[in-house]
This record gives structure tokens, C-alpha cells and sequence, in this order.
């Protein structure tokens, strides 16, 4: 395909970024030691990759929103409840839930570091970790709601959840409206990371439709 100005049929390789090479550099000095097995490396790059983060959050949503009693398990023993999914583990250890409703909003952050429910929601995005917003959300959470265009109306009791090491929360958010009858699989596409932490709404079904346009 020309561009550049000239014509060929071969690929540019894009050189790796800073910190990828950093990364690669420390990983061959690690492996050269004999200080990490190559094969555990790829096994926990799979495993987070492609069976922890929020699609298991998501089933643990949408389970909720479609089953009264496992909706009651979450709120008696989340830890009991999220582990029947066999999410289980580092991080997931003491889960509690805080469901979203029409007068309560639920916003997670961890005021010390970055305690996160690695189990449910995988690894946590970079802004989680951000010292202005593990500040600003206990001074400002519904300032920092609106940052992430989550607007919510002054009647609405906002709390905020300090996670730490020997406790994490995910939020369940409220079942958007339009979704009766709808199957667990369905509402599952509704369910976003953010929404788990609290700084955002579960999407509507007009949302899912134009993201799918």
C-alpha cells in the first residue's frame, strides 16, 4: 500500500515504547538469574488477561439483578457469594457489596494506596491509583462523579468506601431501566468496570445499542 510517499508491500515495525523496553530488560535480567520461570510468567499473563477482571464482576452483577436470593447471599457473606463463581483468591479474600439504589450512590477508593478486588475487576486502571483521586474522592466525590459525567440529583446520599488490605467492596449498580426479562447474559453487557467502582452509572440498553451502531 504506498504511503510515505514511495510504494512497498512490507510491514514497518514500530519500535517498543520506553517502558515496555524496561520492562522486557528487567524480565530477561529476572529469567537469566534463574529468579522467575518464563512459563509462571505466561501463566499469570493468561490467567489476567483472559480468566480475572470485570467479566467476572459482571456475572456477579448481573446474578444479582436476576436472583433475589443470591442478591440476599451478597449482602449476608459477599466472600461466600462471589466465591460460588469460584472467584476466589489474592485480593478477593473479605469482598463486601454496596448496592446502588434511587437515593444511594456508592463510590469505592482507596485512600492509602490502591486496594482493589483483583478477583472481580482484575487489575485497577491508573486514575484508581492517582493521588488526586484517592484525595479528592472523599472531599469531592460528587465532584469527581461529575469528572467521569456521573451527575446525580441532590437527594441522592453519596458514600464513599475506603477499601484496604483486609477489605474490598464492589458496587452493585442499579439495574437500568428497560431490562425486564432480559437474561443474566444480556445484563451483563450492561455492566462496565467503572460502574463496579462506583464512578459511573451501569449503561442503558440505548447505550448498549448505539455502542453496537
Amino acid at each position: 500500500m504506498p504511503h510515505d510517499g514511495h510504494d512497498h508491500d512490507h510491514d514497518h515495525t514500530e519500535p517498543p515504547s520506553d517502558i515496555e523496553l524496561r520492562v522486557k530488560s528487567l524480565e530477561s535480567l529476572l529469567v537469566e538469574k534463574g529468579l522467575v520461570d518464563p512459563a509462571t510468567l505466561d501463566a499469570l499473563v493468561d490467567r489476567y488477561e483472559h480468566h480475572v477482571g470485570p467479566q467476572n464482576g459482571k456475572k456477579v452483577v448481573a446474578r444479582a439483578w436476576t436472583d433475589p436470593a443470591y442478591r440476599q447471599w451478597l449482602q449476608d457473606d459477599a466472600s461466600a457469594a462471589i466465591g460460588d463463581f469460584g472467584f476466589k483468591g489474592r485480593q478477593g479474600e473479605h469482598m463486601v457489596c454496596v448496592e446502588n439504589g434511587p437515593k444511594v450512590h456508592n463510590l469505592v477508593v482507596c485512600t492509602l494506596c490502591s486496594c482493589y478486588p483483583w478477583t472481580v475487576l482484575g487489575l485497577p486502571p491508573v486514575w484508581y491509583k492517582s493521588a488526586p483521586y484517592r484525595s479528592r474522592a472523599v472531599a469531592d466525590p460528587r465532584g469527581v462523579l461529575a469528572e467521569f459525567g456521573t451527575t446525580l440529583a441532590p437527594d441522592v446520599d453519596v458514600r464513599v468506601w475506603d477499601s484496604t488490605s483486609e477489605m474490598r467492596y464492589l458496587v452493585i449498580p442499579e439495574r437500568p431501566a428497560g431490562t425486564d426479562g432480559w437474561t443474566a447474559e444480556q445484563l451483563e453487557q450492561l455492566v462496565t468496570r467503572n460502574s463496579m467502582i462506583g464512578v459511573e452509572q451501569a449503561r442503558s440498553p440505548e447505550e448498549l445499542k448505539g455502542a453496537a451502531e
